[in-house]
Order: structure tokens, then C-alpha cells, then sequence
């Protein structure tokens, strides 16, 4: 008889940690009583359990860091940043790779969800289990070695999840686990981990809660760091983002004249003459150069604004 997809997850699901031992399944003795409480009791309790999410994550910044640097090194090389994750994670995932288009105007921060594009506005928990599906996703984005492929899952044994990493790791990617539960499958999976130990949740099982927070807070982290690490962000401004609407122009214009000193007027010019391309505007006003010679320098700088700035001074 032949075996379907959803009989091998079932198998796969078999071999994995009973989800009642794992510490984000389990109940908070301090939310026991919940539904008896009032509301400012029960907004003060989760706002007290949530004030642990940072200082969990601050335990793990080493190996935050460690990520970071292996991502910088791939996007440097021309790879990609790969988010892969079911439900919550999948979510959380889905929002910070889409974000880093508009902010730093890259298309090589992608992410992978169970169930596909749909499960981002309808649950597709039956997605989760389909190691199968898992692989075959991965599989259809090819990744290499310059890739790196963060796996997220609270649980750390959601069968989507770590296939989707065996088979990235298989094709000699970097792989990360990103879990709340340490000495999990997808940790095995990958080659190393990043293990936020939020402890359970106020509403018991629930991830999006504080295990959600948690990777939220660490996929910020990591693509906000990785692009001031290869030069896409200049202090502390997004001097990448597209200015497609108004709203992101007037941010432009101001990132610009903060940046270079210049006046208003002088920055929308500068980005009128650019081509609406903030880094080449503030690489033209900075070092003061043509539109040509600013973009010739952001070449050989392979999009580092700073190291951009530099070259077209000197030239």
C-alpha cells in the first residue's frame, strides 16, 4: 500500500518528544485560575511574564551573534537568508522577511511556510505535519552553500519544519534552529541552535505568546544587524529603503539630510536626480559626486553605502 504524506508525518510524529514534557507545553502555576480573574489582573500577569522574553533572549546573544555573522558572510557572497516555519513561527517568519524589502530594498531575505502563502491569513495546521511538504519546499528554492536557513519552532519538532532543515543542510547550507526547547529534533537538524528558554506560557501551549515574542525579538535582531553588517544601513538610518509611496519619499528626504547635513531641498533634489535611489543619493551628496560616479562606487562596494561613500571621495 502506498504511503501517503500525512501517514509518514503521522509516523514522524510518533518519533518525536511528548509534547506534554517539552517546558512551553506545560502550565504556569502563576495563571492557574485565569478565567476567574479580572481584567487588570490578568493584563498585569501576561505583561509580567512577557518582561522575561528579553532577558531569555539576552542569555542566547552569542549565539545570536554567531548567526549573524554567518548570514552577513553568505549575503556578502550573493546567498540567501531563509526563514522556514509552520503556523505562529511560520507567521513571524513571513514578517520580518517581508519587511527587509521595503527597509533595505533586498529581495534575499525569504521565508517558507507551511501550507503556503495562504496559511499566512487562514490556519493550515494539518501543513505542520507533512515532513514530505517540508522537504519538497526546500528543495524548490535550491539551497547552496551560500544560503542560510533558520528553522523556527517553539515546540522544536514540528515535522514541516525540521524536514525543511534536514534537506538544507543535506544540500550544504547553514542551517540554525531557532526553538524554545532545548535538545530538540530540529537542534539536531540543524547545525546549531539558538534556544530562547521563555518557560511555559500564561495560556498554556499557547506559542504565539511569549515563544512568539521571543523570535520575533531574534529575527529583528538578526536581519537588522546582518544588513548594518554589509553596509545597508549607515549609522543607525535605513539608507536602502525604497521610496515607493509619500510616505517612504519624506522618509528618504529626511535620512538624507540628517545623514549629509544637507537641507531638505537639497536632498529631494539629490534623490529626484538619483532616481529615487536613496543610496546613491546620499553616496552623490556625501561625497559630493555625479549620480554616475555614485552608482559606479556603490558597485564596487557591493552596496556598502559607508565603504561607497570612501571610494567616490577618493576618486
Amino acid at each position: 500500500m502506498k504511503t501517503t504524506s500525512a501517514s509518514k508525518g503521522d509516523k514522524l510524529s510518533r518519533r518525536l518528544p511528548d509534547l506534554q514534557r517539552l517546558r512551553t507545553e506545560q502550565a504556569n502555576s502563576a495563571a492557574f485560575a485565569l478565567d476567574c480573574k479580572s481584567s487588570i489582573e490578568i493584563a498585569r500577569l501576561i505583561n509580567a511574564e512577557d518582561t522575561s522574553v528579553a532577558f531569555a533572549v539576552s542569555l542566547v546573544l552569542p549565539h545570536i551573534a554567531r548567526a549573524i555573522d554567518f548570514v552577513a558572510n553568505g549575503l556578502r557572497r550573493g546567498g540567501r537568508l531563509i526563514y522556514v516555519g509552520a503556523g505562529t513561527s511560520g507567521r513571524i517568519a513571513a514578517i520580518d522577511a517581508v519587511e527587509c524589502a521595503p527597509t533595505f530594498n533586498t529581495d534575499r531575505v525569504q521565508f517558507i511556510i507551511a501550507g503556503g502563502a495562504k496559511a499566512l491569513a487562514v490556519a493550515s495546521e494539518i501543513s505542520e505535519d507533512d515532513s514530505g511538504e517540508g522537504r519538497k519546499e526546500m528543495a524548490r528554492r535550491k539551497p547552496g552553500k551560500d544560503d542560510v536557513v533558520i528553522g523556527i519552532a517553539s515546540s522544536g519538532r514540528t515535522p514541516f519544519t525540521v524536514a525543511a532543515v534536514a534537506e538544507a543542510r543535506r544540500r550544504k547550507a547553514c542551517t540554525i534552529a531557532l526553538t524554545c526547547n532545548p535538545n530538540s529534533p530540529l537542534e539536531r537538524a540543524a547545525r546549531f541552535s539558538i534556544v530562547t528558554q521563555v518557560g511555559p506560557e500564561v495560556l498554556a501551549g499557547s506559542s504565539r505568546m511569549k515563544a512568539g515574542t521571543a523570535h520575533k525579538m531574534v529575527l529583528n535582531i538578526i536581519s537588522t544587524a546582518v544588513m548594518a553588517r554589509i553596509g545597508y544601513v549607515y549609522g543607525n538610518l535605513m539608507v536602502n529603503v525604497s521610496p515607493k509611496n509619500e510616505k517612504l519619499r519624506q522618509r528618504a528626504i529626511a535620512i538624507l539630510a540628517s545623514a549629509t547635513g544637507a537641507t531638505r531641498e537639497s536632498a529631494r533634489a539629490a534623490l529626484e536626480s538619483s532616481g529615487n535611489r536613496t543610496p546613491v543619493a546620499l553616496v552623490m551628496l556625501a561625497a559630493k559626486v555625479s549620480r554616475l560616479q555614485a552608482v559606479a562606487a556603490l558597485k564596487k562596494a557591493h552596496g556598502h553605502v559607508r565603504n561607497a561613500i570612501a571610494f567616490a571621495a577618493k576618486s
